[in-house]
């Protein structure tokens, strides 16, 4: 009979997941790594623990198969938290596995213990302490869990007493994912969104994550064009809807220039739209409201007048099949909020600004390229200039709002698409939050290429320091010696410090098959009018 880690490793292995990464433990976690490299899995060491959680949940994110993590006892775990941490606030199907003394010890021990199911309980579906004899109905659970609606985050125990134990009997013989029939509604029971459309002159659609849950994002396209209305996406949500389609209005980030465009309907409809994709701060729209999803929302954040859960394809696919045909108004409206966004980031600089850091990016990289955007000040403009064509390409930290995830997240990315164009944008304090993550990239034969907007500072901190009249402090960076850095860890490293500089270098790094790191020496002196434009006196 197999043991407790090999039931995990085939477990994983058939969920769809051929890796594990992080740091090892002292015992549970090495026999783990030890029974999934012999059914041919890898294990990806990480320098972080939390890197090893942004890689894991960006695989989850993009496959739908939940990414597993692992980590050492006590600090190992704690230093994972922010990572697993991510994936509860973004979603991500992600299984976290903590290394842990033997129950006998535990309850001894001074060095190293830590109530681990106490530390990760608020940020996670479900934990739980694996037991040799539960282990098959622990495993099923979790991955269950996980990807369930909304997905999200499980962890586990391994006490090193469990490890290489017996694997307990199946108590039932259930499958590890479950077979779930989808249930397509009828004319009827959609009569009252329907209504709403129906009396419906201006609707506009606001899209957040749960479209990719259920795949829906043709049907989305679809009902859009039925009824002629303007798409808003979030930062979460680009790509759902090509943004060179008319009637893509963009990214919205619960700012001033959006909404403009949202007052102006007379109806909203949500689709997938989750709380925490949405600004801290109330709903501020009087317009009637439909919400679609795939699952009940609880936290009452958003006022739906009506609400339709079930899978979006049929929902969205029924109420195009029996809406009404809409107006012209929302093209308009999309092109009116895109030259809106266009002229309040048009702010002068002198060299690179961040804005056309992302529009020479875009002009330069193959279309089908896939992006991601650290946090910070460049992740907001970023949000809004980068365009993104296809569901799943460009990904950030949008809850959590973490830095230190673009770097450990593109080598999932890499993982899950081993030959298409891959960049990660990233301010220079996230990008030292994670810069051992380079040397991980090099060795792990996973090449993407890095583009740094090196202004010198926590851009984001100091643009609020300015708006409030507070004087510049702790916020200033600067003094790398990028190309050197970049030699240190085996990777290509290239400084510009021109718009051609910079086309010329994107050119060479995403064809040369090597890890590239480009600092981009920009001049972020718009930051301030971009942001008052864009949201507002934000403070």
């Amino acid at each position: 009979m197999p043991s407790t880690v090999e039931v995990l490793a085939q477990s994983f292995q058939e969920a769809g997941t051929p890796f594990l990464v992080g740091v090892p433990g002292e015992e549970g976690a090495l026999d783990l790594i030890e029974a999934a490299g012999k059914r041919g899995m890898r294990f990806i060491l990480v320098k972080q623990e939390s890197a090893g959680a942004f890689l894991a949940s960006t695989w989850g994110e993009i496959t739908g198969a939940p990414g597993v993590c692992l980590s050492t006892r006590a600090p190992g775990a704690a230093n994972m938290v922010n990572g697993v941490a991510h994936a509860w606030m973004d979603h991500c199907p992600l299984i976290a596995i903590t290394d842990q003394h033997s129950a006998p010890t535990y309850e001894t021990a001074s060095h190293m213990r830590l109530d681990h199911l106490t530390l990760y309980k608020s940020i996670t579906k479900w934990n739980s302490t694996l037991n040799a004899q539960s282990v098959r109905q622990q495993v099923r659970r979790a991955i269950r869990t996980a990807t369930a609606h909304a997905p999200g985050p499980v962890q586990f125990d391994l006490p090193s007493s469990e490890k290489t134990r017996e694997a307990g009997a199946y108590e039932t013989d259930a499958p590890l994912v479950p077979n779930i029939a989808t249930l397509v509604p009828d004319q009827s029971g959609l009569k009252e969104a329907l209504q709403m459309l129906r009396n419906a002159r201006r609707p506009i659609m606001l899209v957040g994550l749960g479209v990719y849950w259920n795949n829906a994002c043709t049907e989305l396209v679809a009902l859009a064009e039925r009824l002629g209305a303007p798409v808003l996406t979030t930062a979460k949500c680009k790509g759902a809807i090509p943004e060179d389609h008319p009637l893509s209005a963009g990214c919205m980030r619960g700012g001033a220039t959006e909404a403009k465009l949202i007052s102006s309907s007379d109806l909203i409809v949500t689709v997938g739209l989750d709380s925490t994709e949405l600004q801290s701060r109330p709903w501020p729209y009087s317009a009637k409201l439909l919400a679609l999803s795939s699952v009940e929302t609880m936290d009452a954040e958003v006022p739906a007048a009506a609400e339709l859960v079930g899978d979006l394809r049929g929902i969205l696919d029924g109420l195009r099949t029996w809406g009404p045909e809409g107006s012209n108004w929302g093209e308009r409206a999309a092109r009116d909020m895109r030259e809106a966004v266009a002229a309040a980031l048009g702010t002068p600089s002198t060299g690179i600004s961040p804005q056309r850091l992302f529009d020479v990016a875009r002009s330069v990289l193959p279309r089908d390229t896939i992006a991601l955007a650290d946090s910070g000040a460049s992740h907001s403009i970023g949000a809004q200039k980068w365009q993104v064509y296809g569901p799943k390409e460009f990904f950030v930290s949008n809850g959590l709002s973490t830095m230190g995830y673009a770097l450990p997240a593109s080598m999932a990315v890499r993982l899950a698409y081993p030959t298409r164009p891959i960049v990660a944008f990233t301010g220079d304090g996230g990008f030292m939050m994670a810069v051992a993550e380079l040397q991980t990239s090099v060795r792990e034969k996973l090449p993407v290429t890095v583009v740094v907007l090196d202004d010198g500072e926590l851009g984001a901190m100091r643009v609020r320091q300015d708006l409030r009249g507070l004087k510049r402090q702790g916020t200033q960076l600067g003094g790398y010696n990028w190309e050197r850095l970049a030699e240190g860890f085996g990777a290509d490293g290239i400084v510009v410090e021109s718009e051609h500089a910079l086309g010329d270098a994107l050119g060479l790094a995403i064809n040369s098959g090597r890890t590239t790191l480009i600092a981009a020496k920009i001049d972020a002196s718009g930051y301030v009018d971009q942001f008052k434009a864009l949201w507002g006196n934000l403070r």
